[in-house]
């Protein structure tokens, strides 16, 4: 009886090692739900090393990078890596047609030629805490808008204390809808400078095609660094501040990786819906993302083109056709994969077996059946609601920088037309620093063509009822030539001597003439319509399925109470652990753990853009000189792994089991992108940049050697 117990135990085990592993976990909670099953597939170190706030940890040497990207510390002087994709803005905003660092890449050869980003910023974590008692603290006995109200009134509270008059910034976020509050305390550094860069060809190899596919190729990689004051304590920017010196950063290894190993990536994962109702999963597959791609379809198409036939264009609309791009890939994937898993049979039967449990304890009648009553008549309203809110997102709020600049102008009459002096002045120094940035990344032609061929997309992509009056019938007898010729090119709002006259003082009467610009008038038709009829319809519903959504998720608590589980994504640092390991997309086909440097050359194709492989690439290639980078006779380029993540995880850390520096997150597989719904440990894969290719680059293609000088490299 003994052997076959060892024996069960044994297998038990083998089945934990070999499983990919779901699960965004909260650093804090590791030790009590996870650390021993880490342990168990190959972690060496404790929960301290990844997490603590008395003593040096993983979590003070990653960032979260500008918005929504991750980054991590590599050396002792704040050299900081993230992707090739997080950094493209700032790489775009230095490029020119004399200086395109996008094609032909950037190295600062010392710290006097790294360039300074105005308007970027790191963030680095000095504590999370659970503050559920305190964000409730006084609401029992309340009705549902006063408990609201305090709610909303303690976190400002518990903010404003940790905040230290300006010293951090907090944020109070909800976990499992709400059922749980976490602060979370940043300190924020302003001064980061662009150090290295690759050229597209590498940082973007691929571009689009390649885009969430395995095998990749791409080395999506740029170095920055953080600057400081003299107290090491965050600054603006200053020709006087000296690199910021890190509490922790990571060891770099470039002893590789083998199929098994264990891996953590360690980050900011942006959004996920893993415990939405099967209605939603169904309108999501069925009517969101085919919707959004069709519309960003024609994007693509429009900007692409003239991206191809123009240098200046692809420097102008690189980024944008990047942002563009990104979700359209993904969503068709996310369809296609939440078809192969049958996902909504699957909710389903989640929610039958929840309904069983919550029968058996007494609850459904009382508790949850109205639930599931709200999510019916909810769902019905919201889906139709949705899909015109999704038009106008694409259309009218991202579609053209003609309507952007149009926004812009509205906030500037609305001003003036209120008497609001003290605003308008605020506001014109604002936009004399943003309105330059939208011009200079603008192509009116490019434009036109979106315009003329957007704007009959969303007077036919849905009801009437959703648009102004007599607006479908206005532009269903307007061809795209008198769309363009009617409209774009009567508006003021594309000469950018008109906006620097608005933006001059006693500029009022200039600005009221905005009232008889045929876009202004345009837009704000369609942004009245939006805000009046339809964002106000979405909110009242999204706060609906929100409410019912904390009651059904206090209940899959309790039902799996004896189970650990893991929130949502909300931006916010989080642990996913897996190994690496190859994966079968389809039947007869297995794919690899590794890309090598063999497959760049051998996707090489000096008439696309995207597969131009650079000449020293080639050189280095031919000559095999690989340095200490080299792996059974070619460089390593990237490496899949079964960790579970998703946008913000773009720069995450994967580390090893001695928490060393492995590679760097920045992509899935396209059959796993609906992990955010749905998590299958069959095919769900991040794909991450192997360091030894990282390195590799920076010092035998770029010449940049001496950056490998203040990192702490395992060999």
């Amino acid at each position: 009886m003994k052997r076959i117990l060892v024996s069960l135990l044994i297998v038990h085990s083998m089945f934990i090692t070999l499983r990919a592993k779901e699960g965004m976990w909260i650093p804090i909670f590791l030790e009590k739900y996870n650390l021993a099953e880490m342990q168990q597939m190959g972690f060496k170190l404790t929960a301290q090393d990844i997490y603590d706030v008395n003593n040096a940890s993983m979590k003070d040497a990653v960032v979260i990078f500008g918005g929504g990207c991750t980054g991590e510390l590599i050396s002792g002087d704040g050299l900081l890596i993230t992707n090739h994709h997080c950094g493209l803005g700032q790489v775009q905003r230095h490029s020119s047609v004399e200086h395109d660092y996008l094609t032909n890449g950037f190295w600062a050869m010392n710290r006097g030629e790294e360039l300074p980003n105005p308007g970027l910023t790191v963030s680095f974590l000095e504590y999370m805490e659970d503050v559920t008692d305190e964000v409730f603290d006084g609401i029992s006995g309340l009705n549902d808008e006063e408990k609201e109200r305090k709610i909303q009134n303690n976190i400002l509270k518990i903010r404003k204390e940790a905040e230290k008059e300006g010293k951090f910034s907090a944020q109070v976020k909800p976990l499992f809808y709400g059922n749980q509050y976490f602060l979370y305390v940043h300190k924020i550094y302003r001064d980061v400078r662009l150090v290295g860069a690759p050229p597209s060809a590498i940082g973007k190899f691929g571009g689009d095609t390649d885009n969430w596919m395995w095998p990749r190729h791409t080395g999506d990689f740029t170095l920055f660094r953080i600057y400081a004051g003299k107290d090491n304590e965050p600054a603006e920017y200053s020709p006087e501040n000296i690199p910021f010196q890190p509490k922790k950063f990571f060891p770099v290894s470039i002893k590789g990786v083998n199929e098994g190993d264990f891996t953590m990536v360690f980050g900011n994962p942006g959004t996920t819906m893993q415990y939405i109702p099967s209605t939603e999963v169904a309108i999501i597959m069925d009517q969101r993302d085919p919707d959004r791609v069709k519309i960003r379809d024609k994007k693509l198409e429009i900007i692409g083109a003239d991206m191809e036939k123009d240098a200046k264009v692809r420097i102008q609309y690189t980024s944008k056709y990047q942002g563009i791009s990104n979700a359209w890939k993904k969503w068709q994937g996310e369809i296609k994969g939440l078809k192969r898993l049958d996902a909504v049979k699957k909710k389903q039967k989640f929610e039958q077996d929840f309904k069983d449990w919550a029968i058996s304890a007494n609850l459904w009648d009382t508790e949850f059946k109205p639930v599931f009553a709200n999510f019916d008549s909810i769902y019905a309203v919201y889906k139709r609601y949705i899909k015109a809110a999704d038009y106008y997102a694409e259309i009218v709020n991202s579609g053209t920088d003609i309507f952007s600049l149009a926004g812009q102008a509205n906030l500037l009459l609305n001003a003036v037309e209120n008497k609001k002096t003290d605003q308008l002045i605020t506001l014109k120094k604002s936009l004399a620093r943003s309105i330059p940035g939208i011009f200079k990344n603008y192509n009116q032609a490019t434009d036109e063509k979106l315009f003329a061929a957007l704007i009959p997309m969303l007077a036919n992509g849905i009801s009437e009822d959703f648009l102004p009056v007599g607006f479908k019938s206005k532009i269903n007898s307007t061809n795209e030539n008198e769309l363009i010729e009617k409209y774009y090119r009567k508006s003021l709002l594309t000469d950018s001597l008109f906006w620097n006259k608005m933006l001059e003082e006693k500029s009022d009467k200039l600005i009221l003439k905005l009232r008889k610009d045929p876009v202004f008038v345009l837009y704000n038709q369609l942004k009245i319509k939006n805000e009046t009829d339809i964002a106000p319809v979405v909110a009242k519903a999204t706060k609906g399925i929100t409410d019912n959504m904390k009651i059904y998720m206090a209940g899959i608590m309790k039902m799996k109470q004896d189970q650990p589980l893991y929130a949502d994504a909300n931006l916010t640092l989080r642990v996913s652990y897996g190994k690496v390991e190859g994966y079968q997309p389809v039947d007869g086909v297995y794919y690899k753990h590794y890309t090598t440097l063999k497959g760049i050359m051998e996707k090489d194709n000096p008439e696309i853009y995207d597969y131009d492989v650079p000449d020293r690439l080639k050189e280095l290639y031919e000559k095999k000189d690989f340095g200490r980078y080299e792996s059974d006779g070619t460089i390593p380029v990237c490496f899949v792994a079964s960790n579970h993540t998703t946008g913000g995880n773009s720069g995450s850390p994967v580390v090893n089991g001695n928490g060393e520096l492995i590679g760097i997150n920045f992509d899935r597989v396209w059959e796993g992108t609906m992990s955010d719904i749905m998590f299958d440990p069959e095919v769900c894969r991040n794909i991450s940049l192997d360091m030894r290719f990282v390195l590799f680059i920076v010092d035998k293609y770029a010449g940049a050697g001496y950056l490998l000088d203040e990192m702490k490299i395992v060999e």
